[in-house]
């Protein structure tokens, strides 16, 4: 069984990313800012993403939905993204996601957009 790959955008609280590797210590999380992305548009960083075989986490509803649609559109790959609504407490948010990595294989996200909470 694969267990998905994450990457968090550079916005991505960290509380929350902490916490997802509080409960799963074995996940596969990476930061973006860590990845020498810092300040990479919505595009680099879905393209890396992409290359890296992640699903990405992000805030950002508005223009990260929309490059993830112009990459599906164009027929680009996409490992995912599940999109956390910052209204979505700290506690809830890390169950969701760490029940998404561990019930959800790599092709059943791919192409597809999540939201947080479900």
């Amino acid at each position: 069984m694969t267990v998905l790959k994450l990457v968090t955008d550079e916005n991505f609280n960290n509380n929350i990313y902490r916490g997802i590797i509080r409960r799963n210590p074995d996940i596969d999380i990476v930061r973006i800012q860590d990845c020498g992305l810092a300040g990479a548009s919505d595009s680099e960083v879905l393209a890396y993403a992409a290359e890296e075989d992640r699903v990405l986490l992000t805030h950002d509803v508005e223009t990260v939905t929309k490059c993830a649609l112009k990459r599906i559109n164009k027929n680009l790959y996409l490992p995912g993204v599940i999109e956390v609504s910052q209204k979505c407490s700290t506690t809830l948010a890390i169950e969701q996601i760490t029940m998404t990595t561990l019930c959800l294989q790599p092709d059943e996200i791919k192409n597809q957009i999540i939201y947080i909470p479900l």
